[in-house]
Order: structure tokens, then sequence, then C-alpha cells
């Protein structure tokens, strides 16, 4: 259940120099109450907790969807996981454009503007249906490309296959994030955890049914792998959108009743196709969408290079990015958290709500990032036997999994850091950074180390880890600039 702006938990007393306009005097502002600190950090765990719960069940349908494929042959484990990779760096950019909902949604609904947030969702929507159709034209005639780049022409078909058969489930995967992201600016957040339990269960059974030929479904491996992650984002975007039916039926009515002092007195009718919110969407989207391209063509990149060290590099390689990606998603948690509360705040007008929204997200993730960075620090044998049994492969991994534990503070920091920039819909400026810091800085530097300085893989992370640092860095003196100053809200 949502709390509307009026709640107790949103009001937050603002000095009567700061309403009227006149210089505020330092001295005569009170410092943050612990109090007020207290009851953002509970606000902000409460939203946090589902939208990680959230995204570890996304990463265990790949993790079923491996498992079961490695049991059925290595060509079909080699042919889904090279389809997937495809898909996930396609899938970044309209992905993005979507997330401007985090801001548009969130402020508006701070503001109180319910026919905003209407409007704004179910733009949303058409954007997501919209964005389906380039996402699998891209996807569909990819058997020529695969074989162009070189990839092992036992695997080019099924790979292929794989993705054509992912198609049927793209629109429904985009409605998802949609909803997923408009229902987290309202604080709800829960649904989408139910969804995601109903989703794996429907992806193992489909999984068993389609990969392996039971129940009377004929054996079709890898695409049969595929044809069940379709089926399971349908389950992903029905559950959804059943489970918070009663928040989406109010905020996707066709009509929203002007006020009139206490009356309302007419109806507002909003065209199913609004040009200027989609205009406004991809003006805060594909910054987003361009950032997190930029982020995961980098470790595509990286991937390649390690590659070319050798097998054993990769494996361990592969190894500790793993233990990283698993941690990351609970500050990724904490950054759409920052992105709902930070916007809420700058919609309802609380620039002092905004800069403590943003201070607790950041102190939460780093201190989070702090104790997993100390395990991995600490344990990186036990980490890595975790993954594997080959000595070769662990040898390699105990020297990378203690520089992952830093370079998932700084990942941990830009993210969260990300997310409160994203709230106040400053977009354009964190996908430069993520350009300079990933690409111009991380890849050349790393590239350096282990190519040039003969450092190897440890080489390669320590570039990618001081490129992070930067844009971390570098995203936290941007969030001290702009929440310095008061911030306007969103406009259409």
């Amino acid at each position: 259940m949502t709390k509307p702006p009026s709640s107790p938990e949103y009001q937050t007393p603002v000095p009567a120099a700061e309403v009227t306009g006149e210089p505020v005097d330092a001295t005569m502002v009170p410092p943050p109450r612990w109090p007020q600190l207290r009851s953002e950090l509970r606000a902000v765990v409460r939203l946090a907790v589902p939208v990680v719960l959230a995204h570890l069940g996304m990463m265990l349908m790949g993790v079923v969807d491996v498992m079961m494929l490695g049991r059925f042959s290595e060509r079909a484990l080699a042919a889904g996981a090279l389809g997937n990779s495809i898909f996930i760096a396609l899938l970044m950019l309209p992905m993005g454009i979507l997330m401007a909902l985090d801001p548009l949604v969130a402020q508006a609904f701070g503001a109180g503007d319910h026919p905003r947030v209407a409007r704004c969702l179910r733009q949303g929507l058409v954007m997501a249906v919209l964005l389906s159709v380039p996402l699998s034209a891209a996807m569909w005639p990819l058997d020529g490309p695969l074989a162009w780049l070189g990839q092992r022409p036992e695997i080019v078909g099924p790979s292929a296959g794989y993705l054509r058969a992912l198609v049927p489930g793209n629109v429904a995967y985009l409605l998802f994030i949609t909803l997923r992201h408009g229902l987290q600016a309202m604080n709800a957040v829960r649904p989408a955890v139910i969804a995601m339990v109903f989703a794996n269960l429907v992806n193992v059974v489909a999984n068993y049914a389609l990969i392996f030929g039971n129940f009377g479904f004929p054996a079709l491996g890898v695409v049969g792998s595929a044809a069940a992650t379709s089926l399971a984002r349908w389950t992903l975007f029905l559950a959804l959108a059943a489970v918070s039916w009663p928040t989406l039926k109010r905020s996707l009515r066709p009509a929203a009743p002007i006020a009139r002092g206490d009356a309302c007195v007419a109806h507002e009718r909003f065209p199913a196709v609004e040009p200027r919110i989609l205009r406004r969407m991809l003006h805060l989207g594909f910054p987003i969408g361009m950032q997190l391209s930029i982020e995961i063509w980098f470790f595509v990149t990286v991937a390649l290079l390690m590659g070319n060290l050798g097998t054993r590099e990769l494996a361990a390689h592969q190894v500790a990015l793993s233990l990283a990606a698993f941690s990351f998603m609970v500050p990724l948690g904490i950054g759409g958290a920052a992105a709902t509360r930070v916007g809420n705040a700058i919609g309802r007008g609380g620039l002092p709500d905004a800069r403590r929204a943003a201070g607790v997200c950041l102190g939460l993730g780093a201190a989070v990032m702090t104790v997993s960075g100390a395990a991995f620090w600490l344990f990186p044998h036990f980490l890595a036997r975790l993954f594997t049994d080959e000595a070769g492969v662990i040898e390699v991994a105990v020297v990378l999994i203690p520089i992952a534990a830093l370079f998932q503070i700084f990942d941990g920091l830009q993210v969260v850091a990300f997310g409160a920039l994203r709230g106040a819909g400053d977009t354009r400026f964190p996908a430069a950074l993520a350009l300079i810091g990933f690409w111009l800085l991380g890849l050349p530097l790393g590239m350096l180390l282990a190519f040039r300085a003969d450092f190897g893989p440890p080489g390669l992370w320590w570039g990618f880890t001081i490129g992070l640092g930067a844009v971390a860095v570098l995203l936290i003196w941007r969030i001290l600039v702009r929440f310095s100053r008061p911030l306007a809200a969103l406009e259409d």
C-alpha cells in the first residue's frame, strides 16, 4: 500500500527563509536530526529490500537456465550463453529508455499529481510496445553476423535459434519493466517480488519440459530454454499486473477529476498516445540506456581480452565477476530506492529531503559493499571454491577476488549515485562520465597494465577498478553540485 504525499512520513520542516526566498543563515537552519535520518533509512530499506529480491529473482532464472542447459549438452550451454549475452547487450538501450519513468512518475507522485502519474505510466506502456519492434527485429537475422564475427559453426545456428525463440517474450518483458519501474516510483515494490516467484516456478517447469522433452513435449534443447524464458516473461508481466491491479486501476484510469475547490466538476480525458511525453521519455531515457550499454559492452570487451590471455584466466575472471555481480544486486536495489526517494522529494518541493535521501542511500550502499568487500578480501579461497575445483582457475581467481573487493565498493557507490541523479532527472552527465571512466580511462589503462606491463589478468582488473573509481568520485561530486541548489521538478 503506497502512502500519499500528505502522510507524516513525507512532512519535513522547511525554514521560513527558504519558503520566502530570502537568504538562509546557516546558523538558523537546524542540522539534520538523527530521528529524521533514522526515518529515511527505514524508508530506504523498505524500498530497497524488495527491489534487491526482484533482481536476485532475475538472476535465479538465468542460473536455472545455465544449470539445465549444462545437463543437456555442452553445445547447448555455449549457445545459450552466447545468445543470452547478445540479448542483454541489445536490451540495455530500450530498458534505459523505460527507466525514464523513475524520475517522471516519482516526481509526479511526490507532488500528488495523480493525473500526471497516469499519463506517464500509460505512455510508458506505449513506449514498451514500440520499443519491442526494433528489439525483436535486431534479434531475428543473426545467423550471418554471428558467423562473420568468427563464432564456432556448431553454435551459430543454435544461438540464432535461441534468440528467435526469445522474441515472443520481448513485448511482455518490456511491459514488465515499465510496470515495475512505475510501481517502484510510487513506492509499490512488493508486487514485483511476488510476480518473480511465479515466473521462476514457471521457468523451472517449462525448462524441464521443453529442454529435455518431458510431459509429452519434444526435446528442444537450447531453443526450448528460450521458449521457456519467453513463457516466464509473460508470466512476469501478467502476474505483476494482476497482483498490483488495485494500484494500477487507480493509476491507469483514462480520466482524472479536475478539482475546483472541494468539488470535482469535470474530467480530463487522456489521448492514447501523447507524443510530448514520449519525447520526454526519450530525452531522459536514451542517456540512461547509453550508460547501461556503455557498461555492459565494456565488460563484454574485457571478457574477450581476458580470453586472449588464456582459458584458465577467462574462467577465473568469470568466477570473480560472478561474485561481484551477486553482491552488486544490493546496491542496485538501493540505487532504485534512491531514484524513488529523491524523485518523490523533488516532486513535493522538499530539497532537504532530497539531500537526506541521497546521503542516506550513498552511506548505506557504501556500508553494505564495504562489508561485502571485507569478505572478498578475507576469504578469496573459500569463495573461489564455491565455483570450481580446478586448481589453476582457483590460483588466478584468488588474485582477482581481493581486487574485486575494492572494485565493488566503487561499483556500489556509482550505481547508488546514478540512482539519486536519475531521480533528479539528471541523466546525460552520468552517461558521459560512464563513457570517459570505462572506455577512455579504464579499458586503455587495463590493456596497458595487462599486455604492456605484463601484469596479466590483474592488470585488466586494476584498469577497470581505477576507471570505475573515477566514475564513482565524479558522480558523487555531481550530486554535491546539483543538490547544493534548488532542484526543479521535471515537466512533460
